[in-house]
């Protein structure tokens, strides 16, 4: 993101109404190497076409806040894979990170890992840093520490299913699994914000929170989000695009102050269950809509998204969840079109 991108965004999460009104896409490896016309297994090994394709997106959509900007991912393998976690990359799908815990007697012996040396974590950084220049000749800065929250890492590690169930089961057990994920992450941002001081954000994508009731939230979810958003930061950044009702009304107490959702509840709904407290960034349906639909249908469909919230502060309209694969340039013109015309 540039600076004066960088000024919006703050200004944005403060409650200031900008004009026009501002526009962001979560930009990663589901979408951008395709669109870029290359295959996953290209961009995640070639540092040149990686930042390239970055670099294009930015030109191509001129005003538009790509957030994190210049994410440095393995998908959903780059955090398991500290823990020893195999990683399956196919050449043009996305990467599985498979478990690493086959019992919960397992989580005693897991290792604590150390991110400057251990799994995919310090080719993260070290692309990070070999294309700082050139980030920065192109007038933007590395902005966000990025991991995948605690919840998520855990159905990773475990498996999805296994992991709620000892949620239920074994409450202990979890939250010795979920300290020690915790402690590792604390780890990992800081790590990144060292590396690179024009970090200012925190950005934790966790869609396990929307398979938690409101009591197991509290438990299991609240306290470690509370401790990995405690830092001195200006913009506390999470990703939830599965249902979030239950957690919504937690946001703020957990330190965020900025909200990538799924579509399945509305903005203005959102506002209520926050209290307006918390900047929304949403919520075109992305698969269905942005992705699937015509440029006709998207800028329709954006402006009912837009004409429906009567208070458009503290929101970046974006598709709900992050950009989904096969979202055509037209599309995303559409949708900024819709958007400005508002």
């Amino acid at each position: 993101m540039t600076d004066q991108q960088w000024i919006m965004l703050k200004e944005i999460i403060k409650g200031e109404l900008l004009e026009p009104l501002p526009i962001g896409f979560v930009i990663d490896s589901p979408w951008l190497p395709n669109w870029y016309g290359i295959r996953i297994l290209d961009y995640f090994s070639n540092d040149a076409l990686w930042l390239d394709a970055n670099l294009s997106a930015i030109k191509t959509f001129p005003g538009v806040m790509f957030l994190p900007g210049f994410w440095s991912e393995y998908g959903m393998c780059t955090e398991p894979s500290a823990f020893g976690a195999r990683g399956t990359f196919p050449a043009n799908e996305f990467p599985h990170a498979h478990k690493v815990l086959h019992s919960v007697d397992d989580i005693d012996a897991l290792p604590a890992p150390d991110p400057k040396t251990d799994g995919l974590l310090p080719f993260v950084l070290n692309r990070l840093k070999l294309a700082q220049p050139n980030i920065e000749a192109a007038g933007h800065k590395i902005r966000f520490a990025v991991a995948r929250g605690p919840l998520n890492i855990a159905s990773y590690l475990m498996g999805s299913t296994e992991f709620l169930t000892i949620m239920m089961l074994q409450p202990e057990k979890t939250e010795a699994l979920l300290t020690r994920i915790t402690a590792f992450l604390k780890a990992w941002l800081k790590l990144q914000m060292e590396t690179f001081p024009s970090i200012d954000g925190i950005f934790l994508l966790d869609d396990i929170i929307g398979f938690m009731g409101a009591n197991e939230f509290r438990r299991f979810g609240l306290p470690y989000f509370k401790e990995l958003f405690n830092a001195d930061v200006s913009v506390k950044f999470l990703h939830n695009d599965a249902p979030c009702k239950e957690s919504a009304p937690f946001l703020a107490e957990m330190g965020v102050n900025l909200f990538n959702m799924g579509f399945d509840v509305s903005l203005t709904e959102l506002q209520e269950l926050t209290q307006h407290s918390v900047t929304l960034f949403g919520n075109l349906p992305p698969r269905d809509v942005l992705a699937g639909a015509d440029p006709l249908t998207v800028k329709a469909k954006t402006v009912e998204l837009v004409d429906a919230v009567s208070d458009k502060s503290k929101i970046i309209f974006s598709c709900g969840g992050g950009m989904p694969p096969d979202v055509s340039s037209e599309n995303i013109t559409a949708f900024i079109g819709a958007v400005r015309a508002v």
